[in-house]
């Protein structure tokens, strides 16, 4: 029998990658919220992956209760992503999952996933075997370069979909200079919060061909108010002015 999946959060984005390791012939173990953990982690001890599936917010308390036995075999894809999320555990695998799935509807490809780490090809594989693109990743470095994109993807069409309402491609075609703004705003909290340099054109561009992938994606999601308020939180703590995201929030906090 291959190696056991256990998957922590068996929502409709668990659902897809439970499905893609059940394909390949492995066992997947749910893991439901209010489930003991540390019981569980005692009955499958040495998982191939845990793959933890919950929701941006569930994140940081989920991994502060992590068992030891599992801080090796992770694998994360929430969105707003940084390195410091993991930084308790030794190199976790990473996707940046640009795809969706919402309930009652099919799996919607963006542009194809790119993933890190020790587990990469496994989860790649998973998502080949339902015909989800993905690329694995070098290094590191790419790694990040690929989380900022896609933070930067949703920050920017969030925020701005307050304002300007509509799809990415009606963002980049009808309000560039808006978009601009905000995402230069975004990436320098990006380098912020993680204390690296980037090439500010080099990720719009990235962000632009994704709006490509899917220019009918709609720009506010239901938590863009909430992604703009932890933006802004985060900009506080970091001490930048962030004049567009300051103005936004108080346009429509209320």
């Amino acid at each position: 029998m291959k190696e056991s999946i256990v998957v922590i959060g068996i929502g409709e984005m668990g659902s897809v990658f439970a499905g893609g390791f059940l394909r390949l012939g492995h066992p997947v173990f749910p893991v439901v919220r209010g489930v003991d953990l540390e019981q569980t982690a005692s009955q499958i001890p040495r998982p191939a992956i845990v793959l933890v599936a919950v929701a941006e917010a569930d994140l940081g308390p989920l991994l502060e209760r992590m068992p030891e036995t599992w801080g090796n075999r992770l694998c994360l894809l929430q969105n707003e992503l940084l390195p410091n999320d993991w930084a308790a555990f030794h190199e976790p695998t990473v996707i940046s999952a640009w795809f969706e799935k919402k309930r009652g509807q099919g799996i919607k490809v963006i542009i194809p996933s790119p993933v890190y780490g020790p587990q990469a090809p496994l989860v790649a594989a998973a998502l080949d075997s339902i015909e989800i693109p993905t690329r694995i990743l070098a290094s590191p470095s790419e790694l990040l370069h690929q989380l900022v994109v896609k933070n930067l993807y949703i920050l920017t069409s969030n925020i701005c979909g307050l304002e300007t309402g509509g799809s990415v491609g009606e963002l980049w075609a009808q309000h560039q200079d808006l978009a601009r703004e905000v995402a230069e705003e975004v990436i320098e909290l990006q380098a912020a919060l993680t204390g690296q340099e980037f090439e500010h054109e080099a990720l719009i561009e990235d962000m632009v061909k994704a709006f490509a992938g899917d220019p009918d994606h709609a720009c506010k999601g239901r938590n863009a108010l909430q992604r703009l308020t932890r933006a802004v939180q985060h900009a506080d703590r970091a001490g930048l002015k962030v004049p567009k995201l300051r103005q936004f929030l108080q346009q429509h906090a209320d």
